[in-house]
C-alpha cells in the first residue's frame, strides 16, 4: 500500500542537492518538508534514497498544475484539501493481486462455512489497493455458499483514493487474472471486447457486495467502522514501529467480532499481541470467544 513508514530519524538524512539535468530545482529544504507533510497526514517515512522517487512522482503534479517551484507547490498542498489528497495519491505505492496469499482465503472459506446459520458476516479489507483482495474475499463467499449473492458485506478501505476508483469499476488488465482458474475467470470475470479488448470486468453481483471508500489507518477516528466477522490488513504494519503496530493491533480487535479472525502480511510479526486476540498460525489470529 505505502512507502516506508516514517519515524523521525535519529541521524540528519544525507543532504539533497539540486541536479541541473532536472527540470525543477529540488532542494533538500524541499525534501525535508515532503517528509514533514506526509508523515504527519499518513506516518509515511521517506528516507533520504527516495528523494529521487518523491522528485520523479511529484514533478507531474507540477506539470499538471503549471507550476514552477517546489516551494510553491507545497503550498498549495497545505492549503488545498484536494490537492493534499493528490500529493498523498502520488507518494503511495500500492502492490496486490488476486489471491495473494491463498492460505488466508482457504481459512476464510471455512470459517464461512462454520457460520452458514449465522445471517450476514462483514469483512474489512483494511488496505485494499486496487481491490483484488475484496473481489478475492467475494469469489471466495461466492464459492462458500455457491451463489454469486452470499450474504456477505464487505468493507474496503485505502488511504489513496485514486486505487479506491480503479477498485469501485472492478476493470483490471487481461493479464491480472490469466493465473486464475479457468473456472474462477468463467464464473466471476466478464471479458471486454472492442475498446475493452485486453481487460476484463468483476461480474456486478460481486461488486455490489464492497463498498469502497477512503479511510487513514492512523487517523484518530475511524467514522463508519462498525464490527466485523473477519479484518484483513496484510503487509501494511510492517512499516510501523512496535508500539504504532499494537495500537493498531488494539483498534482492530475492538472491531472484531468475538471468534472472528485477522489476517496479516506473510512479512508481518509482532512482538506483542493485545488482550483476547491469539494466533492460529501462518499470520491468522483469532479474537477469543
Amino acid at each position: 500500500m505505502i512507502e516506508e513508514r516514517y519515524a523521525p530519524p535519529t541521524r540528519r538524512p544525507a543532504p539533497v542537492t539540486a541536479e541541473p539535468a532536472r527540470e525543477f530545482r529540488f532542494t533538500e529544504a524541499d525534501f525535508d518538508r515532503v517528509c514533514r507533510l506526509i508523515y504527519r497526514h499518513a506516518g509515511i517515512r521517506l528516507n533520504a534514497n527516495k528523494e529521487s522517487l518523491v522528485y520523479s512522482r511529484l514533478t507531474r503534479r507540477l506539470r499538471a498544475l503549471d507550476l514552477s517551484s517546489f516551494a510553491r507547490y507545497l503550498d498549495r498542498v497545505e492549503a488545498d484539501a484536494e490537492e493534499f489528497q493528490a500529493f498523498v495519491n502520488a507518494l503511495t505505492t500500492n502492490l496486490t493481486a488476486f489471491f495473494r496469499e491463498n492460505h488466508h482465503f482457504q481459512k476464510l472459506s471455512g470459517f464461512l462455512e462454520n457460520r452458514r446459520d449465522r445471517g450476514e458476516l462483514r469483512i474489512w479489507s483494511a488496505a485494499a489497493s486496487t481491490g483484488e483482495e475484496a473481489y478475492s474475499i467475494a469469489i471466495t463467499a461466492a464459492q462458500t455458499y455457491d451463489r454469486h449473492d452470499p450474504p456477505v458485506r464487505i468493507l474496503a478501505t485505502d488511504v489513496d483514493t485514486k486505487v479506491l476508483e480503479t477498485g469501485q469499476l472492478g476493470i483490471y488488465p487481461l493479464e491480472r487474472v490469466e493465473r486464475l482458474p479457468l473456472e474462477l475467470k468463467r464464473g466471476y470475470f466478464l471479458r471486454g471486447k472492442g475498446a475493452r479488448a485486453g481487460q476484463v470486468r468483476v461480474v456486478d453481483e460481486l461488486r455490489e457486495l464492497i463498498e469502497f471508500r477512503p479511510l487513514n489507518l492512523l487517523a484518530e477516528a475511524w467514522p463508519g467502522i462498525g464490527q466485523y466477522d473477519a479484518i484483513f490488513c496484510r503487509n501494511v504494519m510492517i512499516y510501523f514501529d512496535k508500539p504504532t503496530q499494537l495500537r493498531l493491533l488494539e483498534r482492530f480487535v475492538h472491531h472484531l467480532k468475538p471468534g472472528g479472525l485477522f489476517f496479516a502480511g506473510h512479512s508481518e510479526s509482532f512482538f506483542r499481541l493485545p488482550a483476547g486476540l491469539k494466533p492460529l498460525g501462518k499470520t491468522s489470529f483469532e479474537k477469543s470467544p
